[in-house]
Formats: structure tokens, sequence, C-alpha cells
């Protein structure tokens, strides 16, 4: 028997915080690594998993706050707390390797076709992996071709958003990258969801795991407090929040500095006259 799908059962609440839990976690992440292309290499991973971390959480609190407005229509719906806090784990992972190949190879060419397309698939594989945590009575069904197009756009939305945060060019271009950052993971998740349907069992059989109500406390105090703690850090550096450096760092190099050589040369030029001069003064009397 095929089930009736509700993905917006609160209506468009869901989606519009859903949403901004992704742009909230992008701009984070994304200000981070444009931060960690005007460091010294030393603080550069620093930045980039902090990057990683913020992109992978507002990823997965955006995914299971739209989830909370899916339901199967007379089927409750449960989830495994283990394969769940996993699919936070698998975006992280994935999200921080295409970052830092962009990183410290750069936000052009090969680099960022490469960390862009693993940065979309990791956005893809959570929220596959997520959607393979629920348990209800039944069994969930996919369009080959609308999964297809969704993992696409995440590929093409999170590289476009990985080459606007490679320009570094203010915070327009930061909003900018993170907007099309919530527009990847948003129209991945719902794409994806356009894809599901769902094949009811009519066993009657009771779904064990934990329900949504259950794990909603952990899925927003966790990543949330994150996410509000790699806001400040942004908040408290005008580096990242400007986007461009104060003062181009340079490395010490042993020699003598240019100036000094210039001091010496106009005293040596002073002195040379002065020389000639009187020699030729003090020849004067023998001569005569």
């Amino acid at each position: 028997m095929q089930g009736t799908i509700d993905g917006f059962s609160y209506g468009l609440v869901t989606p519009l915080v859903a949403y901004f839990m992704a742009c909230l976690g992008g701009a984070l992440g994304l200000r981070c690594t444009t931060r960690s292309m005007l460091v010294a290499q030393s603080w550069r991973p620093g930045w980039l998993a902090l990057g990683s971390a913020a992109i992978g959480s507002g990823i997965w609190t955006m995914h299971f706050i739209a989830m909370m407005g899916f339901t199967v229509r007379g089927v409750p719906i449960h989830y495994d707390k283990a394969m769940t806090f996993a699919s936070l784990a698998v975006a992280i992972i994935m999200v921080g390797v295409g970052i830092f190949i962009v990183g410290y190879k750069g936000a052009r060419g090969t680099a960022l076709f490469t960390g862009g397309t693993i940065t979309g698939l990791g956005i893809a594989s959570m929220h596959y992996l997520g959607m393979a945590s629920m348990s209800l009575d039944g069994k969930l069904e996919y369009n080959t071709v609308t999964v297809g197009i969704s993992v696409a756009i995440a590929m093409g939305a999170a590289t476009a958003a990985l080459w606007a945060a490679g320009q570094v060019r203010g915070f327009l271009w930061s909003v900018g990258a993170s907007l099309v950052m919530g527009l990847a993971v948003s129209g991945m998740h719902y794409t994806g969801m356009a894809a599901l349907s769902v094949h009811l069992h009519g066993t009657g059989e009771p779904a064990t795991g934990d329900s949504p109500a259950t794990l909603l406390a952990p899925m927003l105090i966790g990543p949330l407090a994150f996410l509000l703690l790699a806001a400040v850090v942004v908040m408290f550096d005008p580096l990242m929040v400007m986007g461009k450096p104060t003062v181009v760092p340079v490395e010490p190099k042993p020699g003598i500095p240019a100036h000094t050589h210039v001091r010496h040369s106009a005293r040596r030029l002073r002195f040379r006259p002065r020389r000639t001069v009187e020699h030729r003064g003090s020849r004067t009397p023998q001569n005569r």
C-alpha cells in the first residue's frame, strides 16, 4: 500500500527555519575558509577545521529541522540514534575534505572542482544517511533520476559557494556565498524528498528507535551551541568579516635592509670629493 507523504506539516515554518540554519552554517564555514587564506600556514588547519564543523553542523541541523515537518499519514516515524549522529560525522568529514582542498590549493581549476564535488557529495551523503535512520512500518523507495538531480544540485551549488568564498572580496561576497550554500543544502534536501515514496507494509508492528521529539533537544542544543560559538568568533574578528588583510605578512629574511645600503652609499659619495680636494691641495706646494 502506498503511503501518503506530507513534507510541510507545519507549513513554511520548517522550510524557512531549515534554510536559515543552512545559511548560518554556510556563512560561518565559508568565512573561516576565507580567513584561512589570509593567515600563516600554521594557523590554516585550525580555521579550515572550524569551517568544516560549522558547515557540517548547519547541514545536519537543517536536515532534521526540515524532517520535523515530514509525516506519513497514519504511520509513526522513529529515528535510530546511532545512525542519526553518524550522519553528522559524515557531513563534517566529507565537507572538511572538500574545504581543505580549496583552502590549500585555491578556489580555481581542478582544486575547486574536486573540492566542490566532494563537498556536494558530503551534503548528499548526509541527507540519505539521515533518511536511512528513519524507522517506520514501510519501505522507502527512491526515483533514481530525481536522486541524481539532487546530487548534481548539491555539487554544483557547493562548487559555486566555494568559488565565491575563495574570491576574498569582502562581506557581500560572503553573504552571497552563504545564500548559495543554503540553497545547495535546501535544494538538495527537498529535491531528494521529491524522489521519495513510501510503500507501507500494513503489519501494524511498532517501529523501534527514538521519536523526533526525543532527538530534538540534543539536535538543537549541541549544533546550535557550536554555531553560536563560531558566530562569536567571526563577530570578534574584523578580518574575517571584511575578508581582506590589514597587513601583508612578510617572512623575515637575513640580509642588510635596503635603506641602510642607501645611507652608506650617500656617505661615501660625500666623503670621496673631500679626499680628492684635500689631496690636490697638498700637492700644490710641492710643485711650486
